[in-house]
């Protein structure tokens, strides 16, 4: 059965930000029957998270339309450094990070796309080969003036920090991608804009038919505020485990838990509202375990789930940690120290918010003093347990 264009604007605008230019968009959409979709991820870090899956279910779809996608790994470019929101130079990664997280990206993505129909390409096949020629040849694209336009440049320019030749650079490289591939639509965060219209932009100057830019939100993390980070601890990892996945969706706000119906996966959001949070959350948290698992693994995080935190229990395999302290130590740093919040901030908030148990009893005082001598049964939140000794140690 076709989708009409109209019937592929309305799926792929779904939980987009902006589309540059949506006309143009359609017009290819009725203009040929099969484009050319590319999105771009520099390996940075080994492990994809949820955040990352955004653009990889957005090409998903354009894949079950019909249409080509081309995931552009960035080995070249992530030698360079993403200058994107960052407030100083990145320190560029070594060929030997960049291949070892490669090889990790290419295992992953097929957890959504079909691997039999997904091209998938190492920037440094054309930017590796350039000659010094070409590369100069590509500086002139584009004027000084109008790379620091870009936010985070003008930024930095005004406040006197480093600006490297090769980061202003970066988004020229990322925009010949768009042009050695002839990208119809290039798909990327909303941190990304500057860097997808310079393939735009470079596209026309080159001769070719301009690629429609679509610029997906960045998605919040567990803690419902920040752009979901790894660096930030509020990540879910789609390599980790079965349970660690249902737990830490499980433990997301209920308007997140919106945002994530919508950005990650193609169910009707109309069906999810109305349904009880408690279970519509379930449902979502048993949909991302058994994409990145299987389904048999999903019903089994669940029961686990139901069995240590919808009945209260505290569970056996609880990580047991050991503090060393001369003296009694406050709850708060017992909960920094022992890694069950990011930083003793981040363990005041939860002990306001009535998100800490200490031995089954919510703790108001995040001040409370605990003696050296006794192991501890900590709960933070939903899901995170530990057992936590505090030992006597030298003063």
């Amino acid at each position: 059965m076709s989708v009409s264009p109209q019937q592929q604007m309305e799926l792929l605008s779904r939980g987009v930000v902006e589309i540059i230019q949506a006309e143009e968009l359609e017009s290819k959409l009725k203009g040929k029957k099969r484009l050319a979709i590319k999105a771009g991820f520099d390996p940075t870090a080994p492990d994809l998270h949820l955040g990352h899956t955004v653009l990889i279910q957005k090409l998903k779809q354009f894949q079950d339309l019909g249409h080509r996608v081309i995931f552009v790994i960035g080995d070249f470019t992530a030698m360079v450094g993403d200058p994107s929101g960052v407030s100083e130079t990145r320190k560029p990664l070594s060929r030997e990070e960049v291949k070892k997280n490669a090889e990790t990206y290419k295992q992953q993505v097929f957890k959504i796309l079909d691997k039999t129909l997904t091209e998938i390409r190492f920037n440094s096949e054309w930017l590796g080969a350039m000659t010094a020629m070409e590369f100069a040849e590509l500086g002139s694209k584009q004027t000084v003036a109008r790379i620091l336009e870009r936010d985070d440049f003008n930024k930095r320019f005004k406040e006197g920090k480093d600006i490297t030749i090769l980061e202003f650079y970066y988004p020229l490289l990322q925009g010949y991608d768009s042009v050695k591939l002839e990208a119809d639509v290039e798909l990327g965060g909303t941190d990304q804009k500057f860097n997808l219209l310079m393939g735009r932009t470079l596209q026309r100057r080159y001769g070719q038919e301009s690629q429609v830019v679509m610029t997906l939100p960045l998605l919040e993390g567990t803690d419902g505020v920040r752009k979901m980070s790894k660096s930030l601890g509020n990540y879910i990892g789609i390599q980790e485990p079965p349970s660690e996945i249902f737990g830490k969706v499980m433990s997301i706000s209920d308007d997140l838990m919106i945002r994530y119906y919508e950005l990650l996966t193609d169910q009707d959001l109309s069906v999810i509202r109305p349904m009880h949070p408690m279970e519509a959350k379930k449902q979502l948290a048993r949909e991302i375990v058994a994409r990145f698992h299987s389904k048999d693994a999903a019903e089994s995080a669940h029961r686990d789930f139901e069995s240590k935190f919808a009945r209260s229990e505290f569970p056996e395999d609880a990580p047991e940690k050991i503090l060393i302290q001369p003296n009694p130590v406050s709850l708060i740093v017992m909960l920094a120290e022992s890694k069950l919040c990011n930083s003793r901030g981040d363990a005041r908030r939860m002990v306001k918010q009535g998100a800490v148990e200490v031995d089954g009893e919510v703790m108001k005082d995040a001040e409370m003093l605990l003696a050296p001598g006794h192991t501890y049964k900590i709960r933070v939140g939903k899901t995170r347990f530990a057992r936590v000794g505090v030992k006597r140690g030298p003063d």
